[in-house]
């Protein structure tokens, strides 16, 4: 089965960002569907032959391919990929489903008070399904921040940029300097072994984002995060410091006991959820699945299903 059975044909109707490989446009495709497109545009040259295209590029396509045929609905969809020679360069076009807004400028729209408890669990709901989907087919997405989850105006959360994202293998030290500094779990600040559990790190302090408006933790250095971090849910015992960490255990990093609620504004539920995507040992961090079912999502589900029905 063919990811791409036939090319896509659109037009570009405007440039919507820019970075250090390519630009990003707005399009529309041409025929009946006449849907709205995302078109990625690479522009890679090298000055010898050896050279070619970044390995984040590669594993971004063969990545949003594989889960492509899943057809999952809180995962981007790649629509077409086509790659054409230029000298010593290449020039690769991606085109994905169009979504009108990432979470960071979705919140930057919500009332000075956060978003409500119905359209947070909604939010962040939709998150974990999509990371059950990807923890469940072993890949790691490993950069997850508001500016890497697209919402439409459906109310549809669709994760996406998957640059750095990979395919998990058993008790395997992967890259450290990997995630935005301000989601990046302790093991990965402290450069140890670490699985599926980074992401659900990153999901918490989106988690606590979505009511506070603003980051959870805003460190400038990866040992002010850390500090930051532990000030926040309490620095571990030394015996549970990672002896593999070139960072050596000190006490000045923080306070040996945790806040009694992460979140004194929210509800039990809320902080619950919370302070089991941020525990500081991995294997004992809440899953994406487990989370799906724990009270907070849970209990609302049992209320409506209890709820004598209305007539009209």
């Amino acid at each position: 089965m063919d990811v791409f059975p036939e090319s896509l044909h659109y037009e570009l109707l405007a440039e919507v960002g820019e970075g250090s490989f390519g630009k990003v446009y707005k399009a529309r495709e041409i025929g009946e569907k006449r849907r709205l497109l995302a078109v990625k545009k690479f522009n890679f040259r090298w000055v010898s032959e050896e050279a070619g295209i970044p390995p984040f590029m590669i594993r971004e396509v063969a990545l949003l391919r594989k889960v492509g045929y899943f057809n999952h609905p809180n995962i981007v969809k790649l629509l077409d990929a086509s790659a054409v020679s230029v000298g010593l360069g290449l020039d690769l076009t991606l085109v994905l489903e169009y979504i009108d807004q990432d979470l960071s400028t979705f919140l930057s729209k919500a009332p000075a008070c956060g978003l409500s408890r119905d359209l947070a669990k909604d939010v962040m709901q939709q998150l974990l399904r999509g990371l059950d989907f990807l923890h469940t087919n072993l890949i790691l997405h490993r950069d997850l921040k508001p500016e890497n989850i697209l919402v439409s105006n459906r109310g549809e959360i669709k994760i996406a940029d998957f640059g750095l994202a990979r395919i998990q293998t058993f008790n395997v030290a992967l890259t450290p300097g990997v995630m935005t500094l301000w989601y990046r779990a302790p093991e990965v600040l402290l450069n140890v072994v670490y699985m599926s559990s980074v992401d659900m790190w990153s999901a918490g302090c989106i988690f606590a984002e979505l009511f506070l408006l603003r980051p959870l933790f805003k460190g400038y250095t990866e040992v002010q995060q850390l500090q930051q971090i532990f000030e926040l849910i309490g620095l571990p015992s030394e015996e549970d410091w990672p002896r593999e960490s070139p960072i050596l255990y000190s006490e000045s990093l923080g306070p040996r006991s945790s806040c009694t609620k992460l979140l004194p504004n929210l509800g039990q539920d809320e902080n619950d959820l919370l302070s089991h995507c941020l525990l500081f040992n991995p294997g004992r961090r809440i899953s994406a699945a487990k989370a799906l079912t724990h009270p907070f999502f849970v209990k609302h589900l049992r209320f409506q299903l209890n709820e004598e029905p209305k007539l009209l």
